[in-house]
């Protein structure tokens, strides 16, 4: 884009690199990471690593607008890797580490990328699939940010002019399942990304003195996006730990100001005898988000630490949305009102607004909101309003006050530890075994995880001697472990009603404890 200002005429770049380069530009010297083991990294160094990894991917003749599939664990190269395919003007498709190999094919095949960076344990799996797909490039990168493509990067040279990107250029696209139980590129725009990242960074009061305790995964769009653009757009410290340890957490909790977590962090962390308030000193803000937070979480941990956890609400497809005030109360059991530039809905079935107080389909619109489903032209159509509002499927309600609560989950989402598993995806993998008829797949509650993976199973005629232990460990070879049910309940039938659907909330009332 090109802007005029009297007789001078300058480039104008979207892409978020040059947005996050220019608020550490002056800070090159300040440690951006410090892992668990002590290793730091400065803002020079995040810098020269991702311009090595521009270059180099621009040098395999990488295109803007080509797709690079990882699928590694969290480490800062990781970090680097993912912010030099945003200098190249790459698409970045980040893919959950528990994936396995039915789940890898499918998404090489709907995404086609043209590189793919994996775990070494990984690489024979990853490069046949990779090979029989025509993908000429598969790299690796393990646990202590070493393989092939750091290895390969060494006399790189670290520099690289970041590629302009538009407004409406795909910098992300993340897979988000559906009912069918076929999973649905989002496709998220450098201004997608840019607009929450500056909306949030205003929103909690972002600080130059902020330290990241950083605990949550990078796949995810809450550790990349929310935690990690938040921190570089303050050209802030990261703790940076490779997963969440409670021990490990209030160990480090002295040294930071702002720690995100799912519901599940928290209670983890009021189960250790030895986290409270003297733990909590410096802290200035906790954020909770990815599942809904228990009022008894919320409750015990303002008792136990002064500090009031903030819900927050946000989407694969659209990031954040609404957020509790970082000044103002914060409201158990609530996501707050909408943030800044982000407007909402409640609406009936048929698409009429609500007052305040019932209960209907939440709808959003503004920056944030992605641009469409990646090749599904009929499934982005479907998922909006023909004035242009996102239908997020979830039911939610709103008070006079504006704040948002979400009360349940048109489209039968389970959340197990802030991750997200639709029944219809786990049915089918289920019905594909041999011995099984037909089976349903609820969420139930459980006090660490939120809600638990469960499958009620019907034998097929003489499978009668199959159990819970045979299914299950069939199922952990084709699927990752998060969605793999915590528990299996067999059944001579399932419960129909007069339509032939699966009663799922008899399902539910029978087996909750």
């Amino acid at each position: 884009m090109t802007v005029c200002q009297g007789n001078i005429q300058r480039t104008m770049n979207a892409n978020l690199y040059s947005l996050l380069s220019e608020r550490f530009r002056a800070r090159r010297t300040h440690t951006c990471i410090e892992t668990d083991t002590g290793r730091c990294y400065r803002y020079g160094d995040l810098e020269q690593a991702s311009a090595r990894y521009a270059r180099f991917l621009s040098g395999l003749g990488l295109e803007p607008g080509d797709r690079v599939a990882v699928q590694t664990e969290k480490t800062p190269q990781a970090l680097f890797f993912y912010l030099g395919c945003l200098r190249a003007n790459l698409i970045y498709l980040p893919l959950n580490t528990a994936y396995r190999q039915a789940e890898i094919e499918y998404f090489l095949d709907d995404a086609e990328p043209r590189f793919v960076l994996c775990d070494p344990g990984a690489l024979d799996i990853v490069r046949a699939l990779a090979t029989a797909r025509g993908i000429e490039h598969v790299f690796t990168l393990d646990a202590q940010g070493h393989g092939t493509l750091p290895d390969a990067c060494s006399s790189t040279a670290p520099e690289f002019t970041t590629v302009a990107a538009r407004d409406d250029d795909v910098a992300v696209i993340l897979y988000t399942s559906g009912t069918t139980g076929k999973p649905k590129g989002a496709m998220l725009t450098h201004g997608n990304l840019v607009s929450n990242a500056k909306t949030l960074h205003q929103a909690w009061g972002w600080r130059a003195d902020d330290v990241l305790l950083h605990a949550l995964p990078l796949f995810h769009i809450h550790g990349l996006f929310v935690a990690c653009h938040c921190a570089l757009l303050g050209a802030s410290t990261m703790l940076f730990l490779a997963k969440f340890n409670a021990d490990t957490v209030v160990r480090l909790l002295p040294r930071a100001t702002v720690f995100m977590g799912v519901p599940t962090y928290y209670t983890r962390l009021l189960a250790n005898p030895t986290f409270g308030r003297e733990t909590c000193g410096r802290m200035r803000l906790f954020t909770s988000g990815s599942a809904p937070l228990l009022a008894q979480t919320f409750e015990e941990f303002a008792d136990r630490t002064g500090h009031r956890i903030l819900e927050r609400y946000g989407m694969t497809e659209t990031g954040m949305n609404t957020s509790n005030p970082l000044d103002g109360p914060r409201v158990p059991e609530t996501v707050g009102p909408p943030l800044a530039g982000v407007s909402v809905r409640i609406v009936s079935h048929d698409d009429r607004d609500l007052p305040a107080g019932e209960v209907g389909q939440l709808l959003v619109k503004g920056p944030n909101v992605f641009k469409g489903y990646w090749r599904q032209p009929d499934k982005t159509a479907e998922a909006f309003t023909a004035d242009g509002w996102f239908r997020t499927g979830d039911l939610a309600r709103r008070d006079a006050n504006g704040y948002v609560a979400i009360v349940g989950r048109i489209k039968d989402l389970i959340i197990t530890g802030g991750l997200n598993v639709y029944p219809k995806e786990i049915e089918t993998y289920i019905d594909e075994l041999d011995g099984v008829a037909e089976s349903a797949v609820i969420g139930l509650p459980h006090p660490d995880f939120g809600e638990a993976v469960t499958a009620v199973v019907v034998r097929a005629r003489g499978h009668e001697d199959m159990t819970e232990e045979s299914l299950l460990q069939a199922l952990k070879q084709k699927i990752a472990g998060y969605k793999v049910p915590k528990r299996v309940f067999f059944v001579a039938e399932l419960p129909r009603n007069a339509m032939g659907k699966v009663q799922k909330s008899l399902l539910r009332n029978q087996y909750r404890v």
